[in-house]
């Protein structure tokens, strides 16, 4: 389905068993709102691709999109709609945002050089599904006046800065030792249950979601028979922690466990 002017913008990995998937996504719009199809080689394994705009993602018109929240966000959005798509059907190895390779005849050869790996990757994630797990720390900033407290009336404006300034310390170490108390509680509840972990970077800016400063942004890869089991013990390990909150979220496909294939640059673009 590409042609003149587009790139083939690939979605996922998947396996499609049967040869019902192409009818099942048939209606289903990407990025560009460009249909997508599937690209084979042989067997089971298939990839998720659209026709996009070649000129959009050539190397220097992608970067400056990239700095573009209103065009990534849409972009983000229409690739996650198709692998949670393809994820309600089959078992997906998504990859990573705006992969993309010259036609659909690269993305064949891609698949077909990787095919056996894929396989097997898809083989391990079968019946598997992500887990993410936030823990914040809702404490004042060192940076924040401290709040006004009791102190003795025969005390000093100096002194009783200082010792609102020792309490507002004492408040946030606390709460940081919980946190820490709620990240080894994390791990052990997980244990039970995930089969593997992915540690990323905590969410800061922008991407942190609600209050207090995010610490630890972990991925759990968890068996879909257990995923009640997880989500119940790892929210409960907060439990009498302080200044502490957990946030899980899933089920989602799994990002964090997928091996993405390295993608080809578009036409035009600096070697």
């Amino acid at each position: 389905m590409t042609g003149t002017g587009t790139v083939s913008y690939a979605y996922a990995i998947a396996r499609d068993v049967d040869g019902s998937l192409a009818e099942a996504l048939s209606e289903l719009r990407g990025v560009a709102r460009a249909p997508v199809h599937l690209v084979r080689d042989s067997g089971a394994v298939v990839v998720a691709v659209s026709p996009v705009p070649e000129q959009d993602f050539r190397e220097a018109a992608l970067r400056a999109h990239l700095e573009d929240l209103d065009w990534l966000e849409s972009v983000a959005r229409a690739h996650h709609r198709v692998i949670e798509a393809l994820a309600a059907r089959t078992t997906v190895l998504p990859l990573r945002l705006a992969t993309v390779y010259l036609d659909d005849e690269r993305v064949r050869l891609m698949l077909a050089a990787r095919r056996e790996a894929f396989a097997d990757r898809i083989a391990t994630l079968a019946d598997h599904e992500e887990w993410g797990v936030k823990i914040y720390v809702d404490a004042p900033a060192a940076t924040e006046p401290p709040a006004e407290a009791p102190t003795d009336p025969g005390m000093s404006p100096g002194r009783a800065y200082l010792s609102r300034r020792r309490a507002q310390r004492h408040v946030r170490d606390e709460a940081y030792r919980d946190a820490e108390e709620a990240a080894r509680r994390v791990e052990a509840a997980a244990r039970r249950y995930a089969v593997d972990r992915v540690q990323h970077r905590p969410q800061q800016g922008e991407l942190a979601r609600g209050p207090g400063e995010n610490v630890i942004n972990d991925a759990y890869l968890v068996a879909q028979r257990h995923a009640g089991h997880f989500r119940t013990d790892v929210t409960a390990v907060a439990d009498g922690l302080t200044g502490v909150r957990i946030e899980v979220t899933g089920p989602w496909a799994p990002y964090s466990f997928a091996t993405p294939a390295e993608p080809e640059p578009a036409r035009g673009a600096a070697p």
